[in-house]
Order: structure tokens, then sequence, then C-alpha cells
């Protein structure tokens, strides 16, 4: 295994659970690399994305999700040589979110099952073919109670990584009932693909379980592979 990608929805602890994992590498002495995706406010795509989040497009159901979608690919389409070239060193690549992230944030916006199943057809075919994006061994997405999601988005969120809204909210993110739609997308793509495996973030009343337990579990499906 050389490139792991993590999934989630927003507020849904993918941030702590990548430190996390980072941590773990770097204990193990195993050598890494480390994309988060988009890459806000960097190069033309970046800054693009960037305004989108913030609104300046118009609002999530304004924007063509297929022009949305064309933006995210195309971040991570600059960054494809770099990733190609550290899986050709020996790194282990590990990514914040993939192609399988815009699938489920653009698709989201289509209330049509056939126009989402078109949409997610069209994203892997764009991104995987046409771009030639190098392919995860493997895609971990963060099935956390919904609740957990909700309590999260609820709170204001702070720190460095959200400078890119110059004081504006997160247009994805401030809509719980886009939020949920996402997650069925993410949902829906386990039948459809076979490199996306969840991590069951709750134990058996439902209750989300702390980090520690969530980042063993993750660590667990990382190194049978490795």
């Amino acid at each position: 295994m050389s490139f792991i990608v993590i999934e989630g929805l927003d507020g849904s602890g993918k941030s702590t659970q990548l430190k996390l994992l980072r941590d773990y590498l770097e204990r193990k002495s195993i050598a890494y690399k480390y994309f988060h995706f988009p890459r806000l406010e960097e190069g033309i795509y970046g800054k693009l994305v960037a305004r989108f989040l913030r609104g300046e497009m118009g609002t999530n159901d304004q924007v063509d999700p297929y022009l949305v979608a064309l933006i995210f690919a195309g971040d991570r389409s600059e960054a494809a040589g770099e990733i190609r070239q550290w899986m050709d060193d020996g790194y282990l690549v590990v990514a914040d979110r993939y192609v399988y992230s815009n699938i489920a944030f653009q698709c989201a916006k289509l209330n049509d099952r056939n126009e989402r199943e078109l949409l997610r057809d069209w994203i892997l075919d764009f991104e995987f073919k046409h771009n030639d994006l190098p392919k995860p061994d493997i895609n971990l997405y963060l099935n956390v109670p919904f609740e957990f999601t909700r309590q999260q988005l609820k709170n204001q969120r702070e720190g460095e990584d959200r400078s890119y809204l110059k004081g504006e909210r997160d247009i994805h993110e401030e809509n719980l009932d886009f939020q949920e739609k996402v997650r069925r997308i993410y949902l829906s793509l386990r039948d459809y693909v076979n490199d996306l495996a969840f991590i069951e973030c709750n134990d058996r009343s439902g209750a989300m379980l702390t980090p520690g337990a969530i980042s063993q579990l993750i660590v667990k499906h990382i190194v049978k592979e490795i």
C-alpha cells in the first residue's frame, strides 16, 4: 500500500484522525507525505475553490455542480505529478479527501437519481481517465453518527485552516440538510466501488467512539495492508 485517503463529512472528526494517524506513522518511522484537498488559496484552482466556499460564486444550489466538480478536480490534477513522484520514491501518501469527496458533495446537490449517477460516473471518468490521477489503494470513510456532525457544525469552527473564509461561513458546512445528503451519497458509493472501506465510528448503542478508539480502527485497517 502506498496511497491512503481519509474521507468524511464536514465536522466528522477527520482532522483529528489524520493528526493521530500521522503521529502513529512518525512513531513507527514510516516515511510518508501528506496532502489536504482542496488546497485552499493555493494555485489557480485552490483560489477558485476558496471563492466558491465563501459564497462569492453564488449559493450552494446556484452553481452548476459540474462546474464546481471541475474546480475541485483541477486542484487535484495540479497535485497529481507530486503524488506520483512521492509514490515512486517509496513514500506512503496520506490524503485528506480525494475524488470520492467530489462525488459526494456535488451529487448531493442533485435531486434526481439518474442525474446523480450520471454526474458520479462523469467525475470518475474525468478525474481518473481524463486527468489520469493516481488511484488510492484504499479510501477510508469515517462513518460517524450524524448527530455528532450536527453538533460539530453548530459550533463555531476555528483554526488557521479556516483563514480562507475571511470571516464568511463555508457554504458546504452551513446547511445540515445538505450534509445529510452528502452522507447518503457516500453510503451509496459503498455498493458501487470496491476501494471504499467504512470505519464505523459508533458503539453498539450508537454513541460516538473516542478519538483514540477510532484511530485504532484506522491503524488496524491500514497495518494489515502496508
